[in-house]
């Protein structure tokens, strides 16, 4: 079995091993692809150190594949069937899992981060992270079904609803995903993002688009709002400046959801929040129901995924698909973790 592999200090490697066996509650899934996101740029630059430890560590965790085997005590599951992961694995006993939030629980195990990810031609998972897909499903798109329960789950933490005003800062996969969602929900989408190839990937999509170095983004927003202000805005661009100015763009009692990973503190407007009574909302990861509603959304046709998808890689080619996204060159780069060619 072949897997691809990060070591604090010593960066990517591929390495050959036997596969494991699935144990009592386990299944043994066949990976098809894997994306990569940005979550595992910030592994591979080493901001995940202090989580991984000095070990080889097999990491991704947006995935599809096929059950190959199903260890004992395993219900529902079957060999042959197309699914997904989803890479949470809670404790059940600290205080946020006994409060019904055992997604963001206090001991979360993020399965790519904290344990063996999906890079490797054969994981073993427990079953109750499995996610069976729509047979329709095809299992390139199924892939970015961990994104789209990403943004399915930010919708539903910004409580946006049909008809509002929505502004979406960085067009990133997620970014773009939100815009998706969002605009599913009935809400009129507006997306800020400073590099122009973004802005184009994006007004392909549909949606109106501002540059707010080349605008004043304030202005802007409260021509398109009559003067209002925007009701909800997500933060997905992980800048200082957007954190700082995104809370300008809001209404009385506006929304603001921070997706984005901020590795250090940012400063906040907090006048701007008290004088006009806003909410700050975080949004992590997702719960069960956020993945299943995300699998739908893409086998209905609702996220247009061959768009998103600009990059197919064999799994030989994993350093050049981060090398495309740290450059901006891809929006959505899959690795198709059976093929091996050059």
């Amino acid at each position: 079995m072949r897997a691809v592999t990060y070591r604090a200090g010593a960066g990517l490697a591929q390495v050959e091993s036997e596969p494991d066996l699935p144990g009592p509650g386990q299944v043994a899934i066949d990976v098809a692809y894997v994306g990569l996101c940005g979550t595992d740029l910030h592994l591979v630059h080493g901001a995940m150190d202090h989580r991984i430890g000095d070990r080889h560590h097999v990491f991704g965790h947006e995935m599809s594949g096929t059950v190959a085997e199903v260890g004992v005590d395993v219900a529902d599951i079957a060999r042959g069937d197309r699914v997904s992961v989803m890479p949470l694995r809670w404790d059940g006993t600290c205080p946020a899992c006994r409060n019904g939030n055992s997604h963001v629980c206090q001991n979360l195990d993020f399965i790519g981060i904290d344990s063996p990810g999906a890079l490797q031609q054969r994981w073993v998972v427990d079953a109750d992270t499995v996610i069976r897909l729509p047979q329709e499903l095809r299992l390139d798109h199924a892939a970015l079904v961990e994104p789209t329960a990403v943004a399915v789950h930010d919708v539903h933490r910004g409580a946006v609803r049909h008809g509002e005003k929505v502004v979406v800062v960085g067009a990133g996969p997620i970014g773009s995903l939100i815009a998706l969602v969002a605009r599913r929900s009935g809400a009129d989408v507006l997306v800020i993002e400073v590099d122009a190839t973004r802005r184009r990937q994006v007004e392909e999509l549909g949606f109106a688009t501002l540059d707010p170095r080349g605008e004043d983004q304030v202005a802007a927003v409260e021509r398109w709002t009559e003067g209002a202000g925007a009701d909800v805005a997500f933060e997905v661009s992980g800048a200082a400046a957007a954190v700082l100015d995104i809370t300008s763009l809001l209404r009385v009692r506006g929304r603001v959801v921070i997706v984005a990973i901020h590795v250090e503190p940012r400063p906040v407007d907090l006048q701007r929040v008290f004088w006009r009574e806003l909410t700050l909302h975080g949004a992590r990861v997702y719960e069960r129901s956020d993945f299943e509603e995300a699998a739908n959304l893409i086998a209905e046709g609702a996220i247009p995924v061959d768009r998103l998808i600009t990059d197919v890689l064999p799994l030989s080619q994993v350093a050049e698909g981060i090398g495309m996204l740290e450059s901006g060159a891809a929006m959505k780069v899959l690795i198709d973790v059976r093929s091996q060619n050059a």
